[in-house]
């Protein structure tokens, strides 16, 4: 059957298929849309980071569309309850990512597998060059997060919860959705069968925060500020791709396999031991804000009546 008539819309299966393909268009669009408009306006190539913005955009307004037209879902149903706890959750995210991603440099320094070849590294004015690498990992980290574990996980988990039950479903869920994230990034510059290996661990952290917390908050300030500090504080490829500007430019001498070479830590030993110690600062996180850790509710949609 397509239809789940107990809940008047379409099976799981089906709303991932059309969610899928609302993406896809998106995607087409919006690259479509910088080269009709933008790309004459600045006289050529409109760049990476502003295609990527117009492709981040264009995806969560797909994601938002599929989750009310499909899902029959409400804004908050994704893990946006935005009040007071919901933005104390975010700024705990941003710090976590920023701490791990700190370990990750101070760690390389400290056995030599790091050496610090200058600082505010860029191609003009350091402000300048920064700027668009922000706005990128803002977008990148809301996008990302709001369809793969706002979205994806959260289908997952209800579609999966009538075959497994709600506990085998969260964890069939979070196990799926991480390993489409890493396959994700496959496409991405120096990436390998192992670098996906190490996103997929990373989305398990985040997948952990989400299904912890029921909100996005964490993982959102978690991706967003990871991301950052690998790249802007400190220099390190993020996920295969070089950043011409950060804080402090730097060298890798280290092996590969502990460092994760071109591709960034996350293809490496390193990156692992860092996303095993945020997965734990997430639960430690949790324990101290509810005095417990149980995973919230992700099998029971939310639905508009």
């Amino acid at each position: 059957m397509l239809r789940n008539d107990s809940e008047g819309r379409l099976r799981a299966p089906w709303r991932l298929l059309l969610a899928i393909a609302l993406v896809a268009l998106a995607t087409v669009g919006a690259q479509s849309l910088v080269v009709a408009l933008v790309a004459p306006s600045v006289g050529g190539d409109p760049g990476a980071a502003v295609t990527v913005v117009a492709v981040g955009l264009g995806i969560t307004v797909a994601v938002l569309v599929a989750g009310v037209a499909l899902d029959r879902r409400r804004l908050t149903d994704f893990g946006f309850h935005f009040g007071r706890q919901w933005w104390i959750d975010l700024v705990a995210g941003l710090a976590l990512g920023a701490g791990l991603m700190t370990l990750i440099f101070l760690f390389e320094l400290a056995v030599g597998w790091v050496r610090v070849v200058g600082t505010f590294r860029a191609d003009g004015p350091f402000l300048a060059a920064v700027a668009p690498f922000v706005a990128v990992f803002v977008v990148v980290g809301v996008y990302e997060e709001l369809l793969v574990r706002g979205y994806l996980l959260r289908n997952l988990a209800e579609g999966l919860a009538g075959p497994v039950g709600d506990r085998g479903a969260v964890a069939l869920a979070v196990l799926g959705s991480s390993a489409i994230f890493g396959a994700l990034h496959l496409g991405n510059p120096n990436a390998t069968p192992v670098s996906a290996l190490g996103i997929t661990a990373a989305g398990v952290m985040l997948a952990a925060a989400y299904v912890t917390t029921g909100e996005l908050a964490v993982p959102i300030g978690l991706h967003v500020t990871w991301n950052a500090f690998q790249g802007l504080a400190y220099g390190f490829p993020v996920s295969g791709l070089p950043i011409e500007a950060s804080v402090v430019a730097v060298e890798q001498t280290g092996p590969p396999v502990a460092t994760g070479g071109a591709f960034g830590p996350e293809a490496g030993l390193v990156g692992l031991g860092a996303v095993a110690a945020g997965t734990a600062g997430v639960v430690a996180y949790v324990r101290w804000r509810d005095g417990s850790v149980r995973v919230r509710d992700v099998t029971t949609p939310d639905l508009r009546r």
